[in-house]
């Protein structure tokens, strides 16, 4: 019985501790160059503080990502809601030129920054934010304080939920 009640214990923990909700970026994730839409390399620390004193909604996403695609007339209906909010689409496209093509065939508003790494989410930049799935929203407050970092598409009423308490 007490091994089990151990055991038991080992589990909830470690459930707990998965699902535990990161303040702040790594050192590491902060570091890493992203490419802006002139093809400019730029880190992602950098990228963050141009946006300080404003809440940034960051969606890491990928135009060929069926659920990303699904998931876009919930991140306009979002910008409409919230429209002094700053939108950061971090994409894991494989090409430039497919990202480029991904931003203008869905109208997507907003910054937008591309990760060129050939090794995609298993990349430095999506090991470093311990990327597991797209699309992955994250919310940074005005203080540049991460607020929620971790939700995926079937999490709007989180994401809402969370912009509601930084209003």
């Amino acid at each position: 019985m007490k091994k089990i009640l151990v055991l038991f214990t080992i589990i909830i923990t470690s459930i707990s501790c998965s699902n535990a909700q990161n303040k702040s970026f790594s050192k590491e994730s902060q570091t890493q160059k992203l490419t802006d839409i002139d093809g400019k390399e730029v880190k992602f620390k950098e990228v963050l503080e141009k946006y300080k004193g404003k809440t940034i909604v960051m969606e890491v996403w990928a135009s060929w990502c069926g659920d990303c695609v699904g998931a876009m007339p919930k991140v306009k209906e979002l910008q409409a809601n919230n429209p002094n909010v700053v939108y950061l689409f971090v994409s894991m496209d494989k090409t430039f030129d497919k990202w480029k093509a991904g931003i203008a065939k869905h109208d997507l508003k907003g910054e937008h920054y591309w990760v060129n790494d050939t090794e995609g989410m298993k990349g430095a930049f999506g090991k470093s934010i311990g990327l597991d799935w797209i699309p992955r929203y994250i919310i940074i407050n005005k203080k540049g304080k991460v607020e929620l970092y971790h939700a995926i598409e079937t999490e709007f009423d989180k994401i809402n939920a969370t912009l509601k308490t930084l209003e």
